[in-house]
């Protein structure tokens, strides 16, 4: 268990003033907690999570940086927003719940950012949090800033994959970051004993090959003069940093957690141990301040966070428009079709070459877009979509990762924050579950949440009829169609595969592009040269019919064009081309005429996007129907390895029985 020592504080080269600066700057904080304390026993606000006993450590680091320097902070770091200045006024409006707040209502406590103040905001999943700033230093690197990023963390969040994670990639790619250890003593009720073995957590530093340190975070001097000397080191050599901050947490998680679990001895040493009482009474010991003026300090502090939080209780609250939350989802964007060029020359190419010339296409049109994923430089990525990549966009804008995918998913968003595109190749589609979090946590909902765009591509490589068995061959579209936040795309042939990747780059929302591995080197077809774009949203008719509907996308596509080739179905076929969005429009044309749907998908039935299609059409368009909605669906198992299996596994092998059974209905 941690035994606090004595502060011993070192004037070194402060001036009064500065010093006198950083005590209104870590007292300020604290009379804030006093007051929100006293509303939340009042029932005027739900929640609270404490930093009382850590202020030093959220002021020193803040005040250490420079104002445009990214911090990344947590729960407990309310001295980083008033360090950086945020109107107090807006801070009790979003603590409050008020649609005044930095999230509308729509996020609690400090789970938001601001970026005109250098504030990301946090969510609860706290590793992820640090891989964030990776991307962001990255950024500073890229544009030659010479600025670094600082994140936060408690000691129970470096368990967390995340945590290694962000450091292996910090140190690999020698980034301008400083992580920052709040040591507090516990994870909710879970001691230090039980989080870790090794002595120190910043004896971690040195396994990721970067330094590492130790300090007292209750003395503001100590926390402010390090992170001050660190900051302009780094700025001039670029590298992460492992700052372990030794503080404890006075009060519970949160407020309704209470401290019981804590021995009373230990709270009383580190009561005595107060980052500001001590601070308080060393600068009065040295006749840097009076007693006199401290009160007045106080007593205005006070009076003003009165007059802001009475000033907020009497704001009304804009009405609920269910239009305004519907658009706040996606960042809105002004798309202009670009046609191919009328002098373009077409040719016939595969379409894994469709998505290599996107790809080239939207590198020279976008100069900073950054390509990053699991050996896509020197070696060209498993498929060999960017061989040759390295070459004529260099390897600051082609990067190889490590084997990382939440890191890589977290470092992307990062970049977005610094108005950066990237692009994250996911070696194959099922791999994006280890960075799960990312996707459905930060890059999908940063918008809807606190207004911060993620302009991201994830290229998902994916799909079976390969023989790669359970791990290789999923097309896990239906994981992401729930999240709201995220755009799908699916193309089925490598004119659409072209368009749809530049459209992909141009919009500023999150776009999981999916890459069915079995037409990489099969389908063929013309595709312009240069640039050209398709609308997301938008299905293509490939076929009219009048006696039934096929709805399909992907190799689906493929299936049902060659079953319609050799068989006498007389049948609309739709590629819907987007997932989310998806055309519903078209779809309800098509279901009108022909009043007959099934619905191909590779997929598992359960729960998919034919699932969801099937109930849309049931519920708008029921009575032009003259049969059930059909979905033809692989099984729902894993994917299996072995042909004889795979084939029975895959839609394909029921898809002419249903479009009889229809066709007979």
């Amino acid at each position: 268990m941690l035994t606090p020592q004595k502060i011993q504080y070192e004037r070194g080269i402060y001036t009064n003033a500065e010093l006198i600066h950083l005590y209104n700057s870590l007292l300020y904080p604290r009379l804030i907690e006093e007051k929100m304390l006293l509303l939340l026993r009042q029932g005027r606000i739900s929640k609270w999570f404490s930093g009382i006993g850590q202020e030093a450590i959220s002021v020193g680091c803040t005040e250490a940086l420079n104002q445009d320097e990214l911090i990344f902070p947590l729960h407990r770091n309310l001295g980083v927003f008033t360090s950086r200045k945020m109107p107090l006024d807006r801070l009790f409006a979003q603590w409050q719940g008020k649609s005044q707040g930095y999230t509308k209502g729509r996020d609690r406590s400090f789970h938001f950012g601001n970026l005109d103040y250098g504030i990301v905001g946090m969510i609860s999943h706290l590793g992820p949090q640090l891989t964030l700033a990776n991307g962001a230093a990255l950024a500073s690197l890229l544009k030659k800033e010479q600025k670094l990023s600082v994140a936060f963390t408690g000691e129970g969040g470096t368990s967390e994959g995340d945590f290694h994670e962000a450091l292996n990639v910090a140190s690999v790619w020698s980034l301008p970051v400083i992580f920052i250890i709040e040591n507090n003593g516990y994870g909710l009720s879970t001691p230090t004993r039980e989080q870790y073995a090794c002595k120190q957590l910043a004896d971690r530093a040195l396994g990721y090959g970067m330094e590492g340190i130790t300090i007292d975070g209750n003395n503001i001097l100590e926390v402010h003069a390090t992170i001050t000397k660190l900051a302009k080191s780094i700025r001039e050599h670029p590298r992460p940093v492992l700052v372990e901050c030794m503080t404890f947490r006075m009060r519970g998680h949160e407020e309704a957690s209470g401290v019981k679990y804590v021995p009373k001895k230990l709270l009383e040493e580190w009561a005595e141990k107060d980052p500001i009482t001590n601070y308080e009474n060393w600068l009065v010991q040295e006749q840097i301040i009076q007693v006199d003026e401290v009160a007045q300090i106080r007593s205005q502090l006070k009076k003003q966070i009165q007059e802001e939080f009475e000033k907020v209780f009497e704001w009304k609250d804009d009405p609920v428009v269910l239009e305004d939350e519907l658009a706040d989802v996606y960042k809105a964007y002004d798309y202009k079709e670009i046609l191919p060029s009328k002098d373009a020359a077409v040719k016939n190419i595969r379409f894994i070459d469709a998505i290599r010339e996107g790809l080239q296409e939207a590198m020279r049109r976008h100069s900073d877009l950054v390509l990053m994923g699991q050996d896509i430089a020197e070696y060209g990525g498993v498929f060999k979509i960017t061989e040759g990549f390295l070459a004529e966009f260099g390897n600051q804008r082609v990067r190889n990762t490590p084997i990382c995918e939440s890191a890589i998913l977290g470092a992307a968003l990062g970049l977005s924050l610094k108005g950066i595109k990237s692009m994250v190749e996911m070696q194959f589609a099922d791999f994006v579950s280890s960075g799960f979090t990312q996707v459905v946590n930060n890059l999908a909902k940063i918008h809807y949440r606190w207004g911060q765009q993620a302009d991201v591509v994830v290229r998902m490589p994916c799909g079976a009829a390969t023989q790669a068995g359970p791990f290789h061959s999923q097309t896990n579209e239906a994981w992401f169609a729930h999240t709201a936040g995220l755009k799908i795309v699916y193309p089925s042939n490598p004119y659409d595969a072209k368009g749809l990747l530049l459209s992909a780059f141009e919009d500023p929302n999150p776009v999981m592009f999916f890459e069915h591995k079995a037409l990489y080197r099969a389908v063929e077809g013309d595709v312009p040269n240069g640039y050209y774009n398709i609308p997301l949203g938008k299905a293509r008719l490939l076929s009219r019919g009048n006696s039934m509907t096929i709805i399909s996308y992907g190799l689906g596509i493929q299936w049902a064009q060659q079953l319609l080739q050799k068989e006498s179905f007389d049948a609309d076929l739709i590629d819907l081309r987007s997932l989310v969005p998806i055309d519903y429009d078209t779809i309800r044309e098509s279901v009108l005429k022909t009043g007959k749907v099934c619905i191909l998908q590779e997929d598992n039935l359960f729960c998919s996007i034919g699932s969801e299609i099937a109930a849309w059409i049931q519920e708008h368009c029921f009575e032009a129907l003259d049969a059930p909605v059909l979905r033809c669906a692989s099984l729902d198992t894993p994917i299996p390895f072995v042909k004889r299996l795979e084939d029975q596994y895959l839609a394909v092998t029921r898809l002419e029985e249903k479009l009889r059974y229809l066709q007979a209905y």
